[in-house]
């Protein structure tokens, strides 16, 4: 019988949500998997194509559309974002029984958010904390991971939560402080101000990808580097390194006045994150252990 080509013989991995991060997954992982993307958008075939990712038609928010995934892979990355509204995610719901028609899925990655936890009043603490979602994006999330860990136990899945604080990058879409520092936007006076983490778009990526080998079953893992800064200060330093004026300073009371209400829960939630588990666990060493050194 005939060898199999190489292409064929590597491993599969099936990207949902293949946006900035996901391109950069399959950069790094440097043609060690097939890897097949899931897009709504028709227009991104042939972007997908030349990244070296077969793409697939289909939309979370239209499961008839998604039977083709039942039997596709052995890994997924799950990178798609729950809907903007609504305390659940049926994205995630729809996505899981199209999954669990094939029976094939052994290892699987969800990116979900720091935003979990609520407001931790500054505290430092590990994954162990409960969590306690203050938005209605956050309990979206917390919804998705039940439903991700139930998954993991009733298929025998590897399921592992990658929880992921702000993601930046220079050469990110909208992943650098830089536009908001030219539009003069305010940050919080030192005695309201919030701690604030960070994770670098490339440090982020083979994160997924550690998780993706060395991720244990149904284990969240903090996404994060070693930055401990507050919001103010973290804005400063990106203004000092990109020789821009610091940003104003304003108390709580006059940012409820001037500031947009998604911006103004960034600024109610205060956590210190430990990634004493990516970096034991998952073996991950940060490219960019602190902003310092990722916004030059």
């Amino acid at each position: 019988m005939a060898c199999l080509p190489a292409v064929f013989r590597r491993p599969r991995l099936l990207i949902v949500g293949c946006g900035d991060v996901g391109l950069r997954v399959v950069r790094q992982l440097q043609g060690r998997f097939r890897v097949q993307a899931l897009t709504s958008q028709p227009e991104r075939r042939d972007g997908l194509r030349q990244a070296g990712v077969r793409p697939l038609l289909g939309n979370l928010d239209a499961p008839p559309t998604l039977g083709r995934l039942a039997a596709l892979a052995p890994a997924v990355l799950h990178l798609a974002p729950p809907p903007g509204e609504g305390e659940g995610d049926p994205r995630t719901a729809a996505l899981l029984r199209a999954l669990m028609c094939g029976g094939v899925v052994r290892r699987l990655v969800y990116a979900s958010t720091t935003g979990v936890y609520g407001d931790a009043g500054g505290a430092r603490f590990d994954e162990t904390r409960r969590v306690a979602p203050a938005s209605a994006r956050g309990r979206r999330r917390v919804s998705a991971e039940q439903r991700l860990r139930w998954f993991g136990r009733a298929g025998g899945a590897r399921v592992s939560l990658l929880r992921i604080p702000g993601i930046y990058a220079a050469d990110r879409p909208g992943g650098h402080p830089r536009e908001r520092l030219e539009r003069g936007t305010p940050v919080l006076a030192a005695h309201d101000d919030v701690y604030t983490n960070h994770i670098h778009a490339d440090d982020l990526a083979r994160a997924c990808i550690a998780a993706l080998f060395r991720g244990a079953p149904q284990r969240a893992y903090h996404a994060s580097d070693d930055t401990e800064l507050k919001m103010g200060d973290y804005f400063d330093l990106a203004a000092d390194l990109c020789g821009l004026p610091r940003p104003p300073r304003i108390a709580r009371a006059q940012a409820a006045q001037q500031l947009n209400p998604v911006l103004l829960s960034f600024m109610s939630e205060s956590r210190r994150l430990d990634n004493t588990r990516l970096k034991r666990e998952l073996r991950v060493r940060l490219r960019y252990p602190t902003v310092r050194e990722g916004l030059v």
